[in-house]
């Protein structure tokens, strides 16, 4: 016999050989996701401090409960037809679903999460605790296989932050023309979620997947290798986006308190 059941295998009891801190990457990684985590969890039942003329945190937008502050909805408009947003609840418990569940099916963080929270490994070359594996077959982590439907709603989120970020160029009069520190902040925190839902994988495989010719669909190749070099750089992404986010959330929250100042160059 040969391969793991070669009775002249090695026979290890140690998890690991490895004598670097392995364990000093999925650490860090727990601790800054599971900071999100609370900070996220935090500002998603605060319900406070959300908006402050012309900015609006990502976790709020778009703004769709009847709880909304005065100015904080696209145009004014809430769907006061549909009894779902009829709640005095806060408005980011209708709007965190979806791009933490974008995040969390997500290819690179199932692979920084199982490794930091899960243990499946911590590490290469590092036993995992688990004694038995199923992989996604079954719940919870066969719900990985809503990626791309989180991924489609992702882009539409992606929207309304745009239009926010565009909105930010008016001053607290309304008047447009203006730029201020917090039309930057939001600015980055939309360009970078646009550069991580486009360098996503199943972006990439929307685009040039299922073609058997590349050289019959000319537009869709090219659009293919532009989210292929993208994808290099998905890890990065990830993490830029989620940082800018944050702070974007932290930037407006600090300006609706007064804490901070909403510095215009313009």
């Amino acid at each position: 016999m040969s391969g793991v059941f070669s009775p002249t295998r090695a026979k290890i009891k140690e998890r690991t050989l490895r004598t670097d801190k392995w364990w000093l990457q999925p650490a860090i990684t727990f601790a800054v996701l599971f900071s999100f985590i609370i900070y996220a969890t935090f500002r998603a039942f605060e319900g406070d401090n959300y908006f402050v003329e012309p900015l609006i945190s990502p976790f709020y937008s778009p703004c769709l409960s009847q709880a909304c502050v005065d100015g904080s909805t696209i145009f004014g408009w809430t769907p006061v037809s549909a009894e779902i947003f009829n709640f005095a609840l806060s408005p980011a418990l209708i709007i965190l679903i979806f791009p933490l569940g974008f995040r969390m099916t997500c290819y690179y963080y199932r692979k920084a999460y199982y490794r930091a929270f899960w243990l499946s490994p911590p590490a290469c070359a590092v036993a995992e605790p688990h004694t038995k594996y199923t992989g996604e077959t079954r719940a919870p982590l066969i719900l990985q296989n809503a990626h791309r439907w989180f991924f489609y709603a992702g882009l539409v989120f992606n929207v309304f932050l745009t239009y926010d970020a565009v909105i930010s160029f008016k001053n607290a009069e309304g008047q447009w023309g203006h730029m201020s520190v917090g039309s930057l902040v939001l600015l980055a925190s939309s360009s970078l979620l646009w550069f991580y839902s486009l360098s996503c994988h199943t972006c990439r495989h929307t685009v040039g997947g299922r073609l058997k010719h590349f050289s019959a669909h000319p537009i869709r190749y090219k659009l293919w290798t532009w989210v292929s070099l993208l994808n290099h750089k998905h890890q990065q992404f990830a993490w830029y986006s989620l940082a800018a986010v944050a702070f974007a959330d932290i930037y407006v929250r600090q300006v609706a308190t007064g804490a901070w100042t909403n510095f215009y160059f313009f």
